[in-house]
């Protein structure tokens, strides 16, 4: 992929053979954030795992302490009352078989984040195969497939992500702003590298973490000691 001349110029300020220590990895995104717009920065993790085998699985949530920076839109699916805690603890949509069919005859996705009862996963569930390559289908591992709809809407407008290994195991998630500063970004970063660790499978053999950097949407990659939050 050829960069352009900014980014080459940003690169001089990363060794790329340096393992930072976080606060230090901080630091150095701040300094390369330089974008006109409010850069989002993103914590990218390489695991020793293999997503092929279902015993090596890494997937989760966390809360992260400052959030994202960005408000998510939360589509509920559920019944009665409810749909009534849905609604009453703020979230964008709510509704069931209505919903369901909106996704799946008018290709609609005006949402970030998927809420349902258990109830509702059995009709969901044929929505699979549009809904899973976007990362959108509820997941108990994630919270997203609840009784508790209240508390897990307010979790999501507080700052709950998901974290989940892609086809490479590698997991991909925002910590978030250039703005949030270097406080905010180190604590929101060690929430999510200690969840990542905490959920590593006992299957699991060797190093666990191979690589861990963090960046921001435009700029370079800075390498991040791991050990520092073992």
């Amino acid at each position: 992929m050829k960069r352009g001349k900014r980014y080459a110029e940003l690169a001089k300020l990363v060794d790329r053979a340096t393992l930072y220590d976080p606060n230090e990895a901080v630091k150095l995104v701040i300094e390369t954030g330089k974008a006109k717009f409010d850069e989002t920065v993103e914590l990218h993790v390489r695991l020793g795992v293999d997503s092929r085998h279902a015993d090596q699985q890494v997937r989760g949530a966390v809360v992260l302490p400052h959030g994202t920076g960005r408000t998510k839109r939360v589509l509920v699916l559920a019944k009665g009352p409810k749909a009534d805690e849905a609604k009453e603890a703020g979230a964008d949509f709510v509704g069931d078989d209505d919903m369901i069919e909106k996704i799946q005859k008018e290709n609609w996705f005006d949402f970030d984040v998927i809420i349902a009862t258990p109830d509702m996963m059995g009709k969901l569930g044929r929505l699979g195969k549009v809904l899973g390559p976007k990362g959108l289908m509820p997941n108990p591992k994630a919270g997203t497939v609840t009784m508790e709809v209240g508390k897990a809407v307010n979790e999501v407008k507080a700052g709950k992500i998901e974290y989940r290994l892609d086809k490479a195991n590698i997991i991909h998630c925002p910590i978030g702003k250039v703005s949030f500063g270097e406080e905010k970004l180190v604590d929101n970063l060690k929430a999510l590298m200690e969840a990542i660790i905490k959920a590593k499978p006992s299957a699991a053999k060797g190093q666990y973490i191979k690589n861990c950097s963090i960046a921001t949407t435009m700029g370079p990659g800075v390498r991040v000691n791991a050990q520092k939050f073992a």
